[in-house]
């Protein structure tokens, strides 16, 4: 009786089981199944069970000892239906261990494996279950090495690629050679525009185009990626946006491909998903202006009247800040209690791949990927979600002439995001109490309350970020990245120069509205 679907393999690099029979150490040998070289599994699980299904991920080499098999199995259907089930589950392996119940591998499981295809492997007494499994465990690590190593030097390349003078042919030719296949470049109606590598059969190549139709946009749903295979080839399409498409075909599909074929898209995105919108034009045209003395109001239009937009900071998280949920006390915290700084700053600044990689993610190639806090105009349509890795500041939508405003709101933002372990905040809008003063007049007793603090911009930026933090010594520290001590010292000066007795609720509640002024 057939069992329900096969679950998936992990998404991780296999190892074939030819390497882990070459390990003299552990002297296994295959005695019945298919010898194929390109048998592969993902794991070692010991199970003692008659029927293991309910406990098999799919891809393991399962071990036993064959506690579980009845002295009469020999001469019924027992061994058929154990194996069959392994296969149901998707076991890659079985691995039986001669002593201590068995003296020699039953000849009716060598039958049924042989049957029903399944590799058997002998295990010798002198070899224990956990030495096969640690050696399994060395030969994945070792994979999953070799697949990083793999996926960086990828990286590299394409982005070198990116940066030549004809850069969109670099990255087609340097993905092709990446992955030993062949690469084309779709255009918005679906003509071929630029190819690289071993050009493939004609009916792989027309299934590819037909692939790429498939992510071409059509409405809600269509998919971004898809994947096919035909005539022993394996095809895989990609989405760049404004109707662009990668397709490639290779021989073999490796686990870290896809990774390498998205940078690729992303890439590609960049340097061809402005190109066939007069928005692109308009928007290089704006900076043109800036650059030559435009004023924002001037070169706003060229963004699109009636357009708003999100201003978003985004940082890469720094894996000591983010180790527990807000108000968690993480290592960031010990630290400062200790009198040590804190570690606020990224080793290294994110780098324009993982810049532009965001910016496709949120959906917006306007990019500024330039030091450790990459900035991004994301359009308001585009509703902005928390990634993986970042935390994120993000504006008010905002219309073109207000977005030098929307960047000071949206660092800020991001600071408090930080500070309390945040993925995603959002600047708030709402209506308040400043709705009930007319502007000008609160304008004006912003700037009376907080004159003594008008020459010290460190001060003023010091207040306003210990009350958003509602006093927090430990959290302002990390948000302006500076010791605690430092935070005490300067929130003690305000109180000097401003004549007032920060404690009192009051107090904060009228600074922190004179704050909201600027």
């Amino acid at each position: 009786m057939p069992g329900p679907a096969v679950p998936p393999t992990p998404p991780t690099p296999a190892v074939p089981l030819a390497a882990l029979l070459a390990r003299e150490d552990l002297a296994l040998r295959q005695i019945a199944g298919p010898s194929d070289p390109s048998l592969v599994i993902h794991a070692a699980h010991t199970s003692e069970m008659a029927d293991p299904y309910p406990y098999l991920l799919g891809g393991e080499l399962l071990l036993t000892a064959g506690v579980h098999i009845p002295e009469a199995a020999g001469s019924g259907t027992y061994f058929d239906d154990y194996v069959s089930r392994i296969v149901a589950a998707g076991g890659a392996a079985l691995g039986f261990g001669v002593a201590p119940v068995h003296d020699t591998v039953p000849r009716a499981l060598v039958a049924a494996c042989d049957t029903y295809d399944l590799p058997l492997v002998e295990v010798p007494p002198q070899t224990r279950f956990s030495a096969v499994a640690r050696a399994v465990w060395q030969l994945l690590a070792q994979a999953r090495t070799a697949e990083l190593r793999r996926v960086t030097e990828a990286q590299q390349s394409l982005a070198a690629a990116a940066a030549r003078p004809d850069p969109v042919p670099s990255v087609l030719r340097q993905l092709a050679a990446r992955l030993g296949g062949w690469t084309a470049l779709y255009g918005p109606e679906g003509t071929e525009i630029a190819s690289a590598g071993r050009e493939p059969e004609a009916p792989v190549r027309g299934a590819l185009t037909e692939l790429a139709e498939v992510v071409r946009p059509s409405g809600p749903g269509t998919p971004t990626s898809a994947t096919h295979a035909t005539a022993g080839t394996h095809l895989a399409a990609y989405a760049l946006g404004t109707g662009f498409a990668l397709g490639v075909a290779t021989p073999a599909r490796e686990p870290s491909d896809h990774t390498i074929a998205s940078v690729a898209a992303v890439l590609l995105t960049l340097l061809t998903g402005e190109q066939q919108s007069g928005s692109g034009a308009a928007r290089t045209s704006a900076l043109v202006r800036l650059l030559l003395g435009g004023t924002p109001e001037e070169v706003a239009p060229l963004l699109g009247k009636g357009d708003s937009w999100f201003v978003v900071h985004a940082r890469r998280n720094d894996q000591r800040e983010h180790a527990g949920p807000p108000g968690a006390r993480g290592p960031v915290d010990m630290r400062l209690r200790r009198g040590a700084r804190p570690a606020t700053n990224h080793p290294h600044p994110p780098g324009l791949l993982a810049a532009t990689a965001l910016g496709a993610s949120l959906g917006s190639t306007l990019i500024d990927p330039v030091g450790e806090v990459v900035r991004i105009l994301l359009p308001a349509d585009r509703e902005p979600e928390p990634q993986p890795g970042w935390t994120l500041g993000v504006s008010d939508a905002v219309p073109p002439e207000q977005l030098a405003l929307a960047d000071t709101h949206a660092a800020r933002t991001l600071a408090r995001a930080r500070a309390t372990r945040e993925p995603l905040l959002r600047h708030g809008t709402r209506p308040a109490l400043a709705d009930l003063v007319p502007r000008r007049e609160a304008q004006a007793h912003a700037r009376a309350l907080l004159a003594p603090l008008a020459e010290h911009p460190a001060l003023t930026e010091t207040l306003r970020t210990w009350l958003s933090l509602h006093g927090s010594w430990d959290r302002t520290a990390v948000a302006l990245a500076v010791h605690r001590n430092t935070v005490r010292q300067r929130i003690a000066r305000c109180a000097a120069l401003l004549g007032a007795e920060l404690d009192d609720p009051d107090v904060r509640m009228e600074l922190w509205f004179a704050l909201r002024q600027e």
